[in-house]
């Protein structure tokens, strides 16, 4: 074999291998495959497999007021710690500082400057965010809210399609998902872990029900809504009869105040209770939160504490004695499952603000299969129409072109496989487009090889001279081609991205196929045996 082509040869059949390797996994060979080579294989997307489709809205201005609850009780800790003459409150979408020492606003400038004085009157300055920093916590509130959900939908275990639409829209696609309650739930919940302490010692407490059924909670907040006191609150936790599986909503009177926060979270992982066989949540704070834990249980023994999740309370043991070591335990009657949901919820931290949910499709795996072989169908049918209008007319030259269209489909595969791409309708559409494209490059070339022949040349000087040729105007055409799919991969969404995809990398292999893999068969004819005639 001449050694000028033969790596041309040793590439193409290493590229055919490794494509076949990759794909292995996406087919029902998957579970004898090595490990490190199973996490390989093309993913259908949600088009193809079923699955929930949701778009959210994130909650800009609840992200904005959170912030400003943050300053105003920072700013009003900061003032009694410094023994300050000043309070301060947010009120509305506003900080109102009250005070009579002309220092304050210098203070005030200092720790937190993209506050701006809005108006000063005798004893009270009010200040507000200005524009930008409102656009800024807005724009932070759906990036982080963003992160959030890919942590908790990781952890889910799907292959998620998770991206940022418009302003403040987040759209998540989740192929293969069937339980689509839990799928929302765990994706929605705002996750405010809360240590507060319980008003046991109020003559409130000793009047409220036990418990109630679900769906009386509004009548009771509404009965005892001026009888509570101003810094007390009225929440529920779940609690279930282990003998008739009956769900009641026990009552809690709690201190508004919350003592500690969920940002200090470290860890979260399910347990076994052994003495009653039940999960259980176990939680790690890193090393300021465990202080800040020992403090408050150290401060507060024989006192009882409610730990709440987005205003839940799961559970309000009785602080025993002062808790050294930074760790707690959730109970509250779980199950297996959703122990390990509030395990993924409180490990990816929570959002920023709240979610609205605009948009929940869920879509059967019916329709799924009946796009793939769909998809698959028209695929085969247009390369059965090429390949036989080839073999017709330009013959032998044809089958060549066959060959590399075949290759081009091959390592097409292998190549989505090899990335772990998911594949969706569009994305079926864009390799068909990308196999019409490698028989038209196949046409420029056995066209300009034909204008050869007719002026004389061999075979062999035709075939050099229409590939030479040929080449620029298939390499123009192809990268035009290649960049309107970058284009569509960086601005598009999730269905077009797909398109893109497939497009693009069919371009970029079709330019192999057509200017190497074809060449080398030609040359491999030419090079053994001296050809007078040419079948093209």
């Amino acid at each position: 074999m001449n050694k000028k082509f033969f790596w041309r040869i040793s590439l193409i059949v290493t590229a055919t291998v490794l494509s076949i390797v990759f794909f292995l996994p996406s087919t029902s060979l998957n579970r004898v495959m090595p490990e490190w080579l199973q996490k390989y294989g093309i993913v259908l997307g949600l088009d193809l497999q079923g699955g929930v489709h949701l778009v959210y809205e994130v909650d800009g201005d609840k992200a904005v007021e959170i912030t400003l609850e943050r300053i105003a009780s920072s700013l009003a800790n900061t003032f009694k710690e410094e023994k300050i003459k000043a309070t301060a409150r947010k009120e509305g979408m506003e900080i109102v500082v009250s005070t009579e020492d002309d220092k304050v606003p210098d203070r005030v400038s200092k720790l937190f400057p993209n506050l701006k004085k809005r108006s000063q009157s005798e004893g009270k300055i009010i200040y507000g965010l200005d524009e930008r920093e409102i656009s800024r916590i807005k724009n932070f509130a759906v990036d982080q809210a963003l992160e959030t959900v890919r942590n908790r939908v990781d952890q889910f275990g799907a292959e998620p399609t998770i991206l940022r639409q418009a302003d403040n829209e987040i759209v998540i696609e989740l192929p293969g998902v069937k339980d689509t309650k839990r799928a929302i739930e765990l994706v929605g919940k705002t996750a405010v872990l809360e240590f507060k302490l319980l008003d046991d010692e109020s003559p409130i407490a000793a009047q409220l029900p036990a418990s109630v059924s679900p769906g009386e909670e509004e009548k009771l907040l509404k009965e005892y809504a001026g009888k509570i006191p101003e810094d007390d609150e009225i929440l529920f936790g779940r609690v279930s009869d282990k003998e008739t599986g009956m769900e009641r909503k026990r009552v809690y009177l709690v201190k508004k105040q919350s003592l500690m926060t969920g940002e200090f979270l470290t860890e979260a992982r399910v347990s076994i209770d052994q003495r009653y066989n039940e999960p259980y949540v176990s939680i790690a704070f890193n090393s300021t939160g465990a202080k800040l834990f020992e403090q408050i249980t150290a401060n507060n023994v024989k006192k009882r504490l409610a730990i709440i999740l987005d205003n839940n309370v799961y559970s309000a043991p009785v602080i025993q004695e002062k808790i050294s070591g930074g760790s707690a335990q959730i109970t509250g009657s779980f199950t297996m499952q959703e122990a390990r949901d509030l395990a993924i919820v409180l490990r990816s931290g929570s959002l920023p603000a709240p979610m609205k949910m605009l948009e929940n499709v869920t879509i059967g795996p019916s329709l799924g299969r009946d796009s793939i072989e769909a998809g698959i169908r028209a695929g085969i049918i247009g390369a059965v129409l090429v390949i036989v209008f080839m073999i017709l007319y330009y013959k032998t030259a044809g089958v060549i072109a066959d060959f590399a269209l075949v290759l081009n489909i091959v390592f097409l595969i292998g190549v989505l496989s090899a990335f772990s791409a998911t594949l969706t309708l569009p994305g079926i559409a864009g390799i068909i487009l990308a196999v019409g494209m490698a028989v038209d490059s196949n046409v420029l070339m056995f066209e300009r090889i034909r204008e050869e022949l007719r002026l004389g040349k061999t075979p062999r000087a035709a075939i050099d001279s229409g590939y030479d040729k040929a080449f620029w105007t298939i390499f123009d055409s192809h990268v035009t081609t290649l960049i309107t799919a970058v284009v569509l991969f960086q601005f598009g969404t999730g269905p077009i991205k797909g398109f893109a995809v497939t497009l693009g990398w069919g371009v970029t292999i079709n330019l192999f196929t057509a200017l190497i893999g074809t060449k080398t068969v030609f040359d491999l004819i030419t090079t053994k045996r001296e050809v007078k005639k040419l079948s093209i």
